[in-house]
């Protein structure tokens, strides 16, 4: 009876997360399908694959300032040090303990 009960709030559960699952996925493939798009969205969509492609072609960032190359010249470089630098080795040295034999008398 208990696992009967058990079952079906299971099963109930289980239907709820995957009916709301699937209509999470429907509508972001609705979307992703749907091949007429307004005006923002177009140019949007343009100018991010123009980025991607001109990136691409110059191996990396492109039409950066002095300060930004600058900037990721010396963070390379501090990163560079830090790769090469050893961590502290620390070695703990645990005091040693006697040990003492205790007898214990029962009073009766």
């Amino acid at each position: 009876m208990i696992l009967q009960a058990f079952g079906e709030r299971f099963t109930s559960a289980l239907g709820i997360a995957v009916s709301v699952h699937l209509r999470r996925n429907v509508g972001v493939t609705a979307v992703a399908f749907n091949k007429e798009l307004d005006l923002v969205r177009r140019l949007s969509l343009d100018k991010i694959r123009e980025y991607k492609s001109k990136r691409l072609a110059s191996g990396g960032p492109f039409d950066i300032g002095s300060e930004y190359q600058q900037e990721l010249e010396r963070k390379h470089l501090k990163h560079k040090q830090m790769a090469y630098a050893r961590f502290p080795c620390i070695k703990i040295k645990w005091p040693h303990f006697e040990c003492i034999q205790i007898k214990l008398y029962l009073w009766s």
